[in-house]
């Protein structure tokens, strides 16, 4: 009997550990072998890590970058917000500027109150270009610029419009000065509507309503003004026009009926403002200073700072843009006045 030490044929294969487990042997694997080979190399396993680092120093950058932004908004929100023009001067002269369509509006009704309050601000102009706007917006300025004329030394400039209720914030102020051809006056008021009620008929609309009185939202826009409608509404104008004349006449020493003689809606040149009496002198804002210091005792070479509108900054024209963008998609100019809509004191390029 020969012994598998003794056979003749050639040794049977040894298989590795792995390839025993692998044919279900039942043999388990060795757990090193194992490991070795689904461990990976230690330069793709580094790479991977600084990878990771590289993207986590990357997002911590951001946020870093993303919180000093933060920061600097919030101080020049607050700046803003507490510093207001004409805090980095001592003496000076403020300037108010009335641009476009005059309305009511708080930043400027505060704006002029703390100009009243503040001692450094040794007189003020009110530097009007402007075809008027609400009577309502008028009589505001004019009753808070006639306050800070008891405070202090004030005259209004007019360039090249100071009509209506431009021209009733004009007279608010001890003097006023416009260019010989700059367009004034146009002392009165107005109501406007519109009457779409031959579109509507055009396109099959029909528009009811009921109403606690027959003056009750009226004028309807799709029908014609009634005559009680229109009495009610010329009564409205006409207690407004006479307040109007009324501030014209006391303000510029001139007998009523001559103000009523004037107070036909007329536009007129400086120069022709000058001869009727609304006008005190042609010139410019240079003119107005000269004035200042010849007849209110304000010091020579003060200087001019504007209180409003409040300069621009970035985050000023920022959202000016955004606005304008806002006005545009609901059918609004982007810049500009807006058509109004009630009792308005405005001298209007164009057909009526």
């Amino acid at each position: 009997m020969t012994s598998p030490s003794d056979s003749d044929g050639p040794p049977p294969p040894q298989s590795n550990t792995w390839e025993r487990a692998s044919s279900g042997a039942g043999v388990a694997p060795d757990a090193a072998a194992t490991d070795a080979a689904f461990a990976p190399e230690p330069r793709h396993q580094t790479a991977h890590l600084l990878a990771a680092l590289d993207r986590l120093r990357r997002s911590r950058r951001l946020w870093r970058v993303l919180f000093v932004v933060a920061l600097l908004v919030a101080a020049l929100a607050a700046t803003a917000r507490f510093a207001g023009p004409g805090r980095e001067t001592g003496d000076q002269i403020a300037r108010i500027g009335i641009d476009g369509t005059i309305l009511t509006e708080r930043t400027r009704l505060r704006t002029i109150e703390r100009i009243a309050e503040d001692d450094r601000v040794k007189a003020v102009i009110i530097d009007i270009n402007s075809p008027g706007g609400t009577t309502a917006g008028g009589e505001e300025l004019y009753e808070a610029l006639s306050r800070l004329r008891a405070e202090k030394p004030v005259v209004a400039v007019i360039r090249e419009l100071g009509a209506s209720a431009a021209y009733m914030t004009a007279i608010a102020a001890d003097r006023i000065v416009a260019r010989r051809l700059s367009i004034v006056g146009s002392i009165g008021v107005l109501y406007q509507h519109v009457d779409a009620g031959k579109l509507f008929d055009t396109i099959g609309i029909d528009l009811d309503k009921v109403a606690t009185g027959p003056l009750k939202a009226e004028p309807s826009f799709d029908e014609p003004i009634s005559p009680p409608v229109r009495q009610s509404l010329q009564a409205l104008v006409d207690d407004s026009f006479a307040w109007f004349v009324d501030i014209v006449a006391e303000r510029r020493g001139l007998e009523r009926p001559v103000v009523l003689g004037l107070a036909d809606g007329r536009i007129m040149t400086g120069r022709v403002g000058v001869e009727t009496g609304l006008i005190d002198a042609n010139g410019g804002e240079q003119e107005a200073i000269a004035w200042l210091e010849a007849e209110r005792d304000v010091a020579e070479d003060l200087p001019i700072i504007t209180w409003y509108p409040v300069p621009s900054s970035p985050l000023g024209d920022l959202g000016q843009w955004l606005g304008g963008q806002m006005r545009a998609t609901i059918g609004l100019p982007a810049s500009g006045p807006i058509a109004l809509d009630g009792l308005v004191s405005l001298w209007q390029v164009g057909p009526a």
